[in-house]
């Protein structure tokens, strides 16, 4: 049979207006209501192959907008929308198909960034994520950027698990670098941290001043109401001469009685250098084969700083610091005239009732000064530093100093005393380093605020507590010293003194004289290696770093020499 043709076929067909199924009058199929189907429906997937089944995203262009995507169109209920699909109860837990967002965001402002950065300056406050991949710090008198870019997380932010999240802070050196100086050794603190030197107890060489009795009355509930004080501001005369201005240091040179010769503010420092963050200096002269360590006028070594080792230190004016009472130059001119006038205090002043020493005070004059002098002792001690290989002995000898004397209740022998005094500006300003409130914590949780002087001042206390080591001190006097109002630095009130053996104070705070003993004998050696002349040690003010340079002879005495020339000219 011939094939028909086309237009048979057609013919053959249903008649039909239009195409698709053909037209019912019914509103059910298979049970369920039939709706048209609309443009604006939004269809539901059915497998997610973008994320993983450790809901991690696996990215794509496909992952655009795909929060939103699931979400019905709008106007439509979905619990009334015939196609949705009902997820019957065994389903709920179907794991192969999983049509939740695992991805969940945490609060938070900014555009980027996965984790929390506390940065100063960064946009949106300090506490706030991400931001734009940069922040901006002030420090050195300058602004700096620094640009940190972060990972898939977004476009900013820090990588998790960086602890250094503050901004590094820009200070000035101790003392300006001159062009001709020579850089002749770099020393990391790492290193020196690895020193280890054992030295003895010393021995006494001489002893010279006096001493009057400390005042126990100090002693009685620290923190209590009943035991402040007014700290009163006394005139006596006080000394703190350089080594080679020493007269008594002079005569044991020329005995030969050592080679080293140091105060014990420049010894502590050097010892101490590990725990420092603030710039300092000291010069370092050889003559012959003689060694001398002192500071130089004008040398921030007799400054007491403040709260130097708080994580947040205080900040200086340059740096946005609005209360300029609480920069740290303020709060060391405020700590050093309070331990300048504290152990005067604390002392009861009787020419009947004082100890004297071998001999005289070495510094003051009677025909010159007006004030009388205070209450101080100079033992000059002498430490053997040598080792094993040495041809021959090294010896230190140190200027330590006494600030009072105290009868020992049990057998009535005097004990000699180091007196020095802590200060509280304002436990809630910028750079309180989280201290407790002394006038209410004092009494009840006197460790715990001790603890937390240790934690912000351990450079500070470490060279306290090397002072008196080295004086060979029966116990260090603490003293506790708070302003009257925290926005007036001038009126102080004593609210308690607290007392230390001084090597069980080191040890409280971890302090290693053997480490500090390495760390002398390393810088003297470097000393005796090099040619006779002037050599300058200084701490880099933002890196844990020293450096010794070798300058001209006659570095600092043109500066010494003009401080002295407007003197005599009023005199003339």
């Amino acid at each position: 049979m011939a094939p028909a043709s086309l237009l048979d076929l057609v013919s053959t067909l249903p008649s039909n207006e239009a195409w698709g199924p053909p037209p019912t009058s019914e509103t059910m199929l298979d049970g369920v209501p039939y709706a048209p189907y609309s443009k604006a429906d939004k269809l539901g997937r059915m497998a997610d192959w973008t994320e993983g089944k450790d809901g991690r995203d696996r990215g794509g262009r496909q992952n655009f907008g795909r929060n939103y995507r699931d979400q019905p169109a709008y106007g439509a209920n979905q619990t009334t929308n015939p196609f949705a699909i009902q997820a019957a109860e065994e389903e709920a837990t179907f794991s192969v198909v999983d049509n939740t967002r695992t991805s969940t965001r945490t609060r938070g402002f900014g555009r980027g960034g996965g984790t929390v950065f506390r940065g100063r300056g960064q946009r949106g406050g300090q506490t706030q994520r991400g931001g734009r991949g940069t922040f901006q710090r002030v420090g050195g008198g300058r602004n700096q950027q620094q640009d940190y870019r972060g990972g898939r997380g977004g476009r900013g932010g820090r990588r998790f698990g960086y602890r250094d999240d503050k901004p590094q802070r820009n200070r000035d050196p101790s003392v300006q670098v001159k062009p001709d100086w020579q850089v002749l050794e770099e020393i990391d603190f790492s290193r020196l941290s690895k020193l280890n030197l054992d030295t003895g107890e010393g021995e006494d060489i001489d002893t010279y001043g006096f001493l009057y009795y400390y005042d126990r009355s100090y002693d009685k509930q620290p923190g209590a109401i009943t035991s402040q004080r007014k700290l009163n501001v006394l005139e006596r005369a006080a000394y703190n001469v350089t080594t080679s201005s020493d007269p008594i240091i002079q005569e044991l040179s020329d005995k030969d009685e050592a080679t080293i010769f140091a105060t014990d503010g420049v010894l502590s420092m050097l010892m101490c250098a590990t725990k420092s963050v603030y710039s300092w200096d000291m010069v370092i002269s050889r003559r012959g084969n003689k060694v001398f360590i002192d500071k130089r006028d004008g040398s921030n070594l007799d400054m007491v700083t403040v709260n130097e080792n708080a994580t947040d230190a205080p900040l200086d004016v340059s740096e946005g610091n609005k209360d300029s009472i609480n920069s740290p130059t303020a709060l060391m001119l405020e700590a050093t005239h309070i331990n300048n006038v504290f152990p005067l205090q604390v002392v009861t002043e009787s020419q009947t009732s004082k100890v004297d020493m071998q001999h005289a005070h070495p510094f003051y004059n009677e025909e010159v000064e007006t004030d009388p002098p205070a209450s101080k002792a100079y033992k000059y001690r002498r430490f053997d530093l040598s080792l094993e290989k040495d041809e021959e002995p090294l010896h230190l000898i140190v200027r330590t100093e006494l600030d009072a004397v105290v009868k020992n209740n049990i057998n009535g022998e005097d004990q000699v005393l180091t007196i020095k005094a802590l200060n509280e500006f304002d436990n809630k300003a910028q750079g309180s380093g989280g201290a407790l409130d002394w006038r209410t914590k004092l009494a009840s949780q006197r460790g715990a605020v001790l603890a937390t002087e240790m934690k912000n001042n351990s450079c500070k206390l470490a060279r306290w507590a090397t002072q008196s080591i080295l004086a060979k001190a029966d116990t260090l006097k603490l003293g506790f010293v708070s302003r009257t109002n925290p926005k007036n630095n001038n009126d102080h009130v004593i609210l308690g003194v607290l007392t230390h053996k001084p090597r069980d104070f080191a040890s409280q705070m971890a302090l290693n004289l053997n480490n500090g003993w390495g760390i002398v004998r390393t810088i003297v050696d470097m000393c005796l290696k090099m040619d006779e002349g002037k050599y300058v040690l200084v701490k880099d003010p933002n890196k844990p770093l020293l450096r010794l340079y070798q300058v001209p002879e006659h570095t600092f005495e043109e500066e010494a020499e003009e401080s002295v020339v407007p003197e005599e000219a009023d005199e003339e």
